[in-house]
């Protein structure tokens, strides 16, 4: 096999520590939603797993894209296992008090970071800028959604009215219009990545919400 090309290799570096980034991130708001539901070692693990690879897995799916990364990176389901282990250990020993507000943070960085990969990955594929920028929202919220649903709460991007998707949707469009200038990948990545998460930490911290799927008066 030919080696890859300096600017590919790079490319193919720097996808790979967004994906791990990523996974990392949703990892650890997986690991605080279980540890605020009170489950055991193995349910903190399950939690972690979902959250992390969920997203992805979906996306690979639906690109057809083999190995799926926990698959051709197995070394990070083992930094998951020690995560989940060492942190139920930390909890149990000391008085760390749990929030949702607390998973919010970790869960924001990852949802730009995926949003940039499945953008990115979507439009490698030559898919249209659509498909790429919905890609990305998948990638970005499904993992979330997986997490919510098991730890029996309505999942945060359908519930939470301040912007989430909305926010994965606006830094997937903005990696499409840095393609469409010509900006190096690495750019477009990083510059997907910071709109999503950074809106979505905006709307967090001043408090900005959407209007609501339902009035005052009305009925079920």
């Amino acid at each position: 096999m030919l080696p890859l090309p300096a600017h590919d290799l790079l490319l193919s570096w720097l996808h790979t520590l967004v994906e791990a980034t990523a996974n990392l991130a949703f990892a650890l708001s997986g690991l605080l939603a279980g540890m605020r539901k009170r489950l055991d070692m193995v349910g903190v693990c399950v939690v972690m797993g979902l959250a992390a690879f969920g997203g992805g897995t979906l996306r690979d799916v639906l690109l057809d894209r083999r190995p799926f990364f926990w698959v051709a990176h197995p070394g990070w389901l083992w930094i998951l296992i020690a995560l989940g282990v060492g942190a139920i250990l930390f909890v149990r020993s000391s008085h760390f008090e749990l929030t949702e507000r607390a998973i919010q943070w970790p869960d924001a960085l990852g949802l730009g970071l995926f949003t940039a990969s499945g953008t990115q990955l979507a439009l490698a594929q030559d898919l249209p800028a659509i498909v790429a920028v919905l890609m990305g929202v998948f990638t970005a919220t499904f993992g979330g959604i997986l997490r919510d649903v098991v730890c029996n709460d309505i999942p945060t991007a359908l519930r939470d009215r301040r912007p989430y998707a909305v926010c994965a949707f606006v830094g997937g469009w903005m990696y499409v219009l840095a393609d469409h200038l010509a900006w190096t990948p690495g750019m477009a990545l990083l510059l997907a990545a910071a709109t999503a998460t950074g809106t979505r930490v905006v709307a967090l911290w001043r408090g900005y919400e959407l209007p609501a799927g339902y009035t005052a008066g009305s009925r079920d």
